[in-house]
């Protein structure tokens, strides 16, 4: 199989789409657009976020140590994009893409309404990179939409129509495969036809072994044995 080799580049695709949201005490609150997110951190739960030093969103979220991530579906790919690519020192963003800005659990955690999981951090550590400096964070609270609840009080997010964003360009998420673990897992029917073989065999040899006491006291088979035996083996 033949195979290219290029200079050292991010390649690592898809990503989520995501919409961070931020904000400065009396001042509007702001949306930045970012691939580079990320879970880095169980428990506690932790994320982080890559932006660069010139993006008006990175002194909002370095002075104010907050902001939330809002996941991003089909309904809103238009917005996310938009807010990817204008500055929040020229638009009101939440004003131009008609974005509800809902107060999170404190005045400086700014949720868009709209997005179906909203995901409060305040950050715990920036390190500088590169071109990037990354904001390690840690979830405070998480917001869920009541409308992707099922009737038992699930919560369905891969019916939410989540969209990624690999190499320029979005998707929606597709279709289902299997679930985590599923290589592993024994299958249910399988080992259930064998636990009955072995049942059945061991059903066999005991009629064989009754059948040889007969056999040795009377000299021939008994008949009902014989049928029970017959049976056993259809």
């Amino acid at each position: 199989m033949a195979k290219q080799m290029w200079k050292a580049g991010n390649m690592l695709y898809p990503l989520p789409a995501v919409m961070v949201s931020c904000k400065r005490e009396g001042k509007k609150p702001n949306i930045i657009t970012v691939a580079w997110a990320g879970t880095i951190c169980t428990n506690p739960a932790m994320v982080s976020i890559s932006i660069r030093k010139e993006r008006y969103s990175y002194d909002i979220i370095k002075d104010s140590g907050r902001f939330v991530i809002n996941l991003v579906n089909e309904e809103l790919v238009r917005q996310a994009d938009w807010c990817g690519v204008r500055s929040g020192r020229d638009y009101d963003k939440f004003k131009e893409m008609n974005l509800t800005a809902r107060e999170g659990s404190n005045p400086s955690m700014v949720l868009i309404g709209e997005s179906p999981v909203n995901i409060e951090c305040e950050v715990t550590e920036i390190k500088e990179l590169g071109s990037h400096d990354m904001f390690i964070a840690k979830v405070i609270n998480v917001w869920a939409d009541e409308k992707y609840m099922d009737e038992n009080g699930k919560f369905e997010l891969n019916n939410s129509g989540l969209v990624t964003y690999s190499h320029g360009e979005y998707f929606l998420l597709g279709k289902k495969l299997c679930k985590f673990g599923y290589s592993v897992k024994k299958d249910g029917k399988k080992h259930q036809k064998s636990t009955v073989k072995v049942s059945q065999n061991k059903t066999d040899k005991t009629q064989r072994s009754h059948q040889q006491a007969s056999h040795n006291k009377t000299g021939k088979i008994k008949k009902s044995t014989s049928k029970v035996y017959r049976d056993s083996k259809r």
